[in-house]
């Protein structure tokens, strides 16, 4: 019996390793493969960019939070055994000649550096999108943010997150799951209906999926992402009302607070036009049960 135990120990191991092994491989791959990016200059887009609406995206899409306010990146998750993720000090990068404003373009909406390689867990599929000008416009608040010397780690792809890559439950490499082929991109007129709302509404598919039904666990431990979806299960019973109180306050309807995963600070700067857009184009949508997996 006890030889069978043994066997069995090491076969177990030997599997084990097998998987961390190829993971570890794998992995490694996909972040020293290049994408080339083939949108057209900015150029023209640079020229006519606005510095307040610039400084408008950057603080109500998401940029501030994952890079902080000044820009100077910051701790933002640390799980032990599967990632840190410290996101870049971009104070530095647009001092680097290397980053050009058309490749800040093909960082936000194709998750690459300069040199093609992947941007680790950059939520690219929350840009992809975005028109010219919206682009620009970051790009040039970018540049006007004084430079802070901040030494903070860099990422850090532990062994259960390259594991967990390997089983495609963790996204550590955004740029395999966008669409990388040149085309023109046009942000609809800003209106309070659903298809401006859908622009808009792109920053909150990395958390709650392309159909909006959720069920994704961003960090071990926390909860996962709601259902944004007309189902019961999700937003069957809100009004317009009740959206823009939870996007204004962080309370739901029913007096708890979101969790604090959900970055409504910053979505609560947003403009009354595109907070009611959104509400328009998440009420237009099929009623979705909520995803069950993460």
């Amino acid at each position: 019996m006890a030889k069978w135990i043994g066997l069995t120990l090491v076969v177990v191991a030997v599997a084990v390793a097998g998987v961390f092994a190829t993971a570890w491989a794998l992995s490694e791959q996909a972040l020293g493969r290049t994408w080339p990016v083939q949108d057209p200059p900015l150029a023209q887009a640079v020229a006519g960019a606005s510095l307040e609406h610039g400084r408008h995206l950057f603080a109500t899409r998401g940029c501030s939070d994952c890079h902080g306010a000044d820009g100077a990146g910051k701790l933002l998750i640390d799980a032990p055994n599967v990632i840190r993720i410290v996101p870049s000090n971009l104070t530095r990068s647009v001092r680097d000649p290397a980053w050009t404003d058309d490749a800040f373009a093909a960082a936000i909406r194709h998750g690459v550096r300069p040199d093609g390689t992947p941007l680790m867990i950059m939520p690219t599929g929350d840009y992809t999108d975005l028109d010219d000008h919206d682009v620009a416009s970051i790009i040039r608040y970018l540049r006007t943010l004084p430079e802070v010397a901040n030494e903070a780690d860099r990422t850090q792809v532990r062994p259960l997150g390259r594991v967990l890559y390997l089983f495609g439950q963790l996204p550590l490499v955004p740029a395999e799951r966008v669409d990388h082929s040149p085309r023109e991109r046009k942000a609809p007129p800003a209106a309070a209906d659903a298809a401006y709302g859908r622009y808009v509404a792109q920053v909150c598919t990395g958390c709650h999926r392309s159909d909006f039904s959720g069920g994704l666990v961003l960090e071990p431990g926390t909860p996962p992402s709601a259902n944004l979806t007309p189902h019961a299960s999700g937003l069957a019973s809100w009004s317009e009302a009740d959206f823009l109180h939870v996007m204004r306050t962080g309370q739901r309807p029913d007096g708890r607070e979101l969790h604090r995963m959900m970055p409504w600070r910053s979505y609560s700067r947003m403009q009354e036009v595109e907070l009611r857009a959104i509400w328009a184009y998440l009420d237009s949508l099929p009623p979705l049960p909520s995803h069950k997996r993460g």
